[in-house]
């Protein structure tokens, strides 16, 4: 049975460690806003580029680009973006088992994965899946810049590393309280369409010039388009765990405070129940005298 010393000493131990989950909360909700807005941002930039995408496809015709080359092979790279850190709740282990699963059921595929994030990491070390690359600090200070660089590798390796396609798995932002992820395909590269291959802009019958041509254009809309893919991927995942992040360390919070009115309430009843045989005690002995 623990002491009024112990009761004490664990209370103040739990009280220290809600000042830490109150902090991290903060400092996540801080940091929440922030990749919010810059994810809300980037949205607009992308489905511009989709709707850019799909009309300049349609005015080219037949259209041949390396990274629209559809292969028929049956080797994939899979890049599966984690956190850099724990403490975020579900958010990495619902990517990890979700990326498990996807390989066991394409165990007949030539599989190798590239992994952004520390956790992701550390999790497929030693496991029995080829590592084609890996980037644990890449959620360090996401910046335009830094996806680039990593769309540049992911098209290298298709483009010369032998890949059949090239794949991302991530947690995408749905709201604070929810994350799910998705495993979007990015190479081979697409051109969107809408039904019947009119897109919904409501520029179809815009003639538009040129220059330089529509096909070299197109190459290069298609190169952006991946970078965009993969910054967006990228902005969404870290908006996730920003607010995994701030929700488990709000439910650590309110549960340290549950957890020391437990204590308190058991401290309290154990000191008054020493009170109470320390009075019976006196009591006793002096009617013991007065006998």
């Amino acid at each position: 049975m623990a002491s009024i010393r112990d009761l004490r000493r664990r209370i103040r131990s739990v009280k220290n460690t809600q000042q830490i989950t109150r902090a991290m909360k903060l400092v996540a909700a801080s940091k929440l806003r922030r990749a919010q807005e810059d994810m809300e941002a980037a949205r607009p930039y992308a489905r511009g580029m989709s709707e850019l995408l799909a009309n300049v496809a349609r005015r080219v015709g037949d259209f041949s680009h390396p990274l629209t080359e559809q292969r028929e092979g049956n080797k994939t790279l899979c890049v599966i973006v984690t956190a850099d850190r724990g403490l975020c709740g579900g958010f990495n282990s619902n990517v990890l088992k979700e990326a498990v699963r996807w390989l066991e059921r394409h165990a007949d595929r030539e599989i190798e994965l590239y992994l952004v994030g520390k956790k992701g990491c550390d999790f497929f070390k030693g496991r029995e899946w080829t590592i084609h690359a890996k980037n644990p600090e890449a959620f360090r200070h996401v910046s335009p810049a830094l996806s680039k660089e990593l769309s540049d590798e992911l098209v290298q390796a298709f483009l010369e590393g032998g890949f059949d396609e090239v794949k991302i798995l991530s947690n995408r932002f749905r709201s604070i309280m929810a994350q799910e992820v998705e495993l979007c395909p990015l190479l081979p590269a697409g051109t969107p369409e809408g039904e019947d291959g009119e897109h919904d802009d409501g520029l179809s019958d815009t003639e538009y010039l040129f220059e330089p041509d529509a096909a070299s254009l197109l190459g290069d809309i298609i190169t952006r388009s991946v970078d965009v893919i993969v910054h967006q991927a990228m902005l969404e995942s870290y908006a996730a765990e920003m607010g995994a992040r701030m929700v488990a360390m709000e439910s650590a919070t309110k549960n340290a405070s549950e957890m020391i009115d437990r204590l308190t309430l058991v401290m309290n009843r154990k000191r008054q129940a020493a009170i109470t045989t320390e009075i019976i005690e006196i009591v006793s002995g002096a009617a013991a005298l007065e006998g």
